[in-house]
């Protein structure tokens, strides 16, 4: 687990993966740690990601890899 700023129930994560319209800056966030999920809103939907791996030292951050869209509903 990363801790920045003592926020130790937070860590980075990685967005892999998905429409490359989604902008760089946006892929590299802060999450909590119990999360296995990503909903990444992007134009007019959602995009979803899901963990792949743990936050490690020696890896880096969490990665969470692309695993579709949604629409958002009218």
């Amino acid at each position: 687990m990363t801790t920045v700023n003592g926020e130790d129930d937070l860590y980075d994560a990685f967005l892999e993966g998905g429409p490359r319209s989604i902008e760089e800056s946006a892929r590299f966030c802060r999450t909590p740690v119990d999360t296995t999920k990503i909903k990444l809103p992007h134009r007019n939907g959602y995009e979803h990601f899901e963990l792949v791996r743990e936050p490690a030292p020696e890896a880096g951050p969490a990665l969470f890899r692309w695993t579709g869209r949604t629409k958002i509903a009218e």
